[in-house]
């Protein structure tokens, strides 16, 4: 899924890996790490929805993720599902969330892989195994975020500010090695004590020279432990309809010193489609021509969708994490409790623990 997001742009191919004990260890060199950091990350959990008797214990993927250094220069990020094998028509990268191979140079940052389509929302950059299903919007939970492109990015020395120059293959794409159609990104990153921006301008084609076009305006306030994530995505496929489809999130969390964090959601969805009884499907598809692409099309023009949630994580240790969680929304009028626990397994340190080193 989407989003989602993401973790790929806070576990950037360029972070600095885990170092080794001491400078004179063989894996070192010029002060450089060559020791990758490998881990196998799951989330498992209990969902119940009320009213009614569904509800069961049930796993939510396991992922392997790879960051490490090839060179001074060069640096690589791998997150992989296993799902299901592949069918007959699959491919084994169908899993594969990201693969990247990244360049820095001075200032400059280029990437080339499959990578996260960047687009500006806090909502959006939460991972799938961080995220609570029932509690995202239903453009998280349906727009194809992952797709293979390249990047340029240019940080300033203080790095508090990142542009980034984004194609990719385009989200809307069918067959994306025959299509012919791309996405076209561009981004501003800011950073600073008490505020975060994550604001993009997207031109997605859905057909070759027709755009959907996209404002996405993701902001963060911190204040103390207490943080405020603010996003807003306009949606259109004519620059004057630009807004027709929204997402607005508003999302409060509290973080006690790394131990405990509350966190909650407030969201509010419209897609202006047109349906009516007696219409031919020819007549909808002509009637929603400039909202077809933005949005599924469950979202109906006469009635907004609102969806909220609130819940808790406690970290017992850093490698796991407890979770419960509530969310509802006005549409279904149900409510999803998700009570479970997610760990991340560290590969590395376990061999080194394994081997007698530190």
């Amino acid at each position: 899924m989407a989003g989602s997001a993401s973790w790929a742009q806070e576990v950037d191919s360029s972070v600095p890996q885990q170092s080794s004990v001491s400078t004179d260890d063989a894996t070192m060199e010029d002060g450089e790490d060559w020791i990758p950091s490998i881990s196998l990350d799951s989330r498992f959990g209990y969902n119940r929805i009320v009213p009614g008797q569904t509800g069961g214990f049930g796993g939510d993927g396991l992922y392997l993720n790879i960051d490490g250094k090839i060179s001074k220069n060069f640096s690589y990020s791998l997150c992989q599902k296993f799902f299901s094998a592949p069918g007959e028509d699959d491919s084994v990268f169908d899993n594969t969330d990201w693969l990247t191979l990244s360049y820095n140079i001075g200032n400059f940052t280029f990437t080339a892989g499959k990578d996260v389509l960047m687009l500006g929302s806090y909502e959006y950059d939460a991972y799938d195994i961080d995220s609570y299903f029932d509690m995202n919007s239903m453009f998280y939970n349906s727009f194809n975020s992952y797709q293979w492109g390249v990047k340029a990015m240019w940080t300033n020395e203080s790095e508090t500010t990142s542009f980034a120059f984004q194609v990719t293959t385009s989200p809307f794409s069918e067959a994306p090695r025959e299509d012919n159609i791309y996405s076209y990104n561009l981004g501003w990153y800011g950073s600073w004590d008490c505020y975060e921006s994550s604001w993009t301008a997207n031109f997605m084609e859905y057909a070759p020279g027709e755009f959907v076009k996209v404002l996405a305006v993701g902001n963060m306030f911190y204040m103390g432990n207490l943080s405020l994530g603010v996003d807003c995505i306009l949606r259109g496929t004519e620059l004057k309809s630009v807004g027709k489809d929204i997402t607005i999130n508003f999302m409060p969390s509290y973080d006690f010193d790394g131990k405990v964090r509350l966190f909650g959601k407030l969201g509010w969805e419209r897609n202006r489609k047109v349906w009516g009884e007696g219409l031919s499907a020819d007549e909808i598809m002509e009637a929603n021509a400039e909202s077809y692409y933005t949005l599924p099309e469950y979202l109906v023009a006469d009635k907004d969708y609102w969806f909220y949630g609130a819940g808790v994580e406690y970290y017992p240790i850093e490698s796991v994490r407890l979770h419960a969680a509530w969310a509802s929304n006005n549409y279904t009028s149900r409510h999803t409790i998700d009570i479970g626990l997610t760990w991340k397994f560290d590969v590395v340190k376990a061999f080194r623990r394994i081997g007698g080193c530190r």
